[in-house]
């Protein structure tokens, strides 16, 4: 028996609102963040509500999904908020709204909608205050554990970024070594891999003996076809709802069971690039062998030393505005392969694209390892979340099993 828990409704357990209409044209950047059905959407200028606080999805496809803001925020009408936590922790309810599973109360026909006061009569086990702030405060371990993975990885991409932009954008040891100066950052034996001079090409200026080419020539399509029926159960699946924007790190994944329609083959370290114009910025490293949509090209490097080198065009703006430009078809604009194979690029000899790629593949090996930690970490919290909430497994058991200091 779990002493001091009582009986009540959600009703009864947190006050809700239905959240409040702000247009495009009437958000204004500012440091608020704007929390709507799918979360955070952008920041704004003024505050409607006051952190910590929770909002839940009201209408559309996230309809039910929990989100948190600690700070102030603006709610969107597309969501519920939380008004009064009626003396309860705040990121214990965070926690308790996830389990009640809310996208089944589904109240709309044809345009999916959560009514406050249907689900306003669902029934909890509540533990006392005390016992909410250590559930809370576990929980919220874990997730700072799996969100400092995640900005590492966020770091780790940004600097092979820098890196790349630096050698083969900017040429930055080119210029340092035409002015009689070291390349910053680096050892004698990279540095020696640079001309000290530029020529001219159809790009403009760029290194001595370095050549233009295409993308093409660097990576190929490979379009192997998976037949649902070929294709074990348990195979990690990618669409482009799994695909983060801006981030090559592919942290989460489906799985194939259930899957219907053709998909293809990736291997380990292939690159991965939406096709469909509102997708382009989605392009991610494959952390493992698994099936994608059909509706995500598969780049493949020629061969591995070449792995950094194409992984940083795949998510550069360079690309990015080439297929945006080159993108056809009137209901969804998609690019093609034969669009992202012929962008242009400037190809320097081998030994430099091997230099930076040993760099590039530390970042990304580093990259995948936090993938699988982070993982662990989700699944672990994702079974302790509803034991904890509803009382089947007390805090003691749950420190033991999450490995917590």
């Amino acid at each position: 028996m779990n002493l001091g828990w009582v009986t009540s409704t959600l009703g009864g357990f947190v006050r809700l609102q239905r959240g409040h209409d702000l247009t495009a044209s009437e958000q204004l950047k500012g440091c608020v963040p704007v929390m709507g059905s799918a979360g955070p959407n952008g920041m704004h200028v003024e505050a409607r509500a006051q952190g910590p606080g929770v909002v839940v999805g009201r209408s559309g496809a996230s309809i039910g999904r929990v989100h948190y803001s600690e700070i102030d925020y603006w709610p969107h009408n597309t969501c519920l908020y939380v008004t009064d936590f009626l003396g309860n922790n705040p990121r214990f309810a965070y926690y308790l709204l996830q389990t009640l599973n809310l996208a089944l109360y589904n109240s709309g026909s044809a345009q999916p909608s959560l009514n406050r006061n249907l689900i306003y009569s669902i029934p909890l086990r509540v533990p006392p205050r005390d016992e909410q702030d250590q559930i809370a405060a576990m929980l919220r371990a874990l997730d700072d554990r799996i969100a400092l993975l995640r900005e590492t990885n966020a770091t780790l991409e940004a600097i092979a970024q820098a890196l790349f932009k630096s050698w083969f954008v900017d040429f930055d040891p080119v210029r340092a070594k035409q002015q009689g100066l070291a390349p910053a950052g680096m050892d004698e034996a990279t540095a020696a891999l640079f001309p000290d001079g530029f020529e001219e090409s159809p790009l403009g200026s760029v290194p001595k003996a370095w050549r233009v080419g295409t993308l093409g020539d660097i990576c190929v399509n490979p379009r192997v076809a998976a037949k649902p029926e070929h294709i074990p159960a348990d195979t990690p699946y990618f669409g482009l709802e799994h695909m983060p924007r801006r981030s090559i790190a592919l942290a989460s994944a489906g799985t194939a069971a259930g899957l219907e329609s053709g998909k293809f083959w990736f291997e380990r370290d292939d690159v991965l690039f939406g096709k469909l114009r509102p997708y382009f910025h989605k392009v991610g490293l494959a952390p493992t062998r698994g099936i994608c949509s059909t509706d995500i090209l598969v780049l493949r490097p020629r061969t591995p030393s070449l792995l950094g080198f194409v992984a940083m065009h795949a998510s550069s703006d360079a690309l990015i505005a080439h297929t945006t430009m080159l993108s056809n078809g009137a209901r969804m604009p998609r690019t093609s392969w034969h669009d992202i194979a012929g962008f242009k690029v400037v190809l320097p000899p081998d030994e430099v694209s091997v230099a930076f790629n040993g760099v590039a593949r530390a970042f990304f090996e580093r990259v995948y390892s936090n993938i699988d930690a982070a993982r662990t970490l989700s699944v672990t919290r994702d079974t302790l979340l509803p034991r904890l909430i509803s009382g089947q497994l007390r805090l003691p058991e749950a420190e033991a099993l999450a490995e917590l200091d």
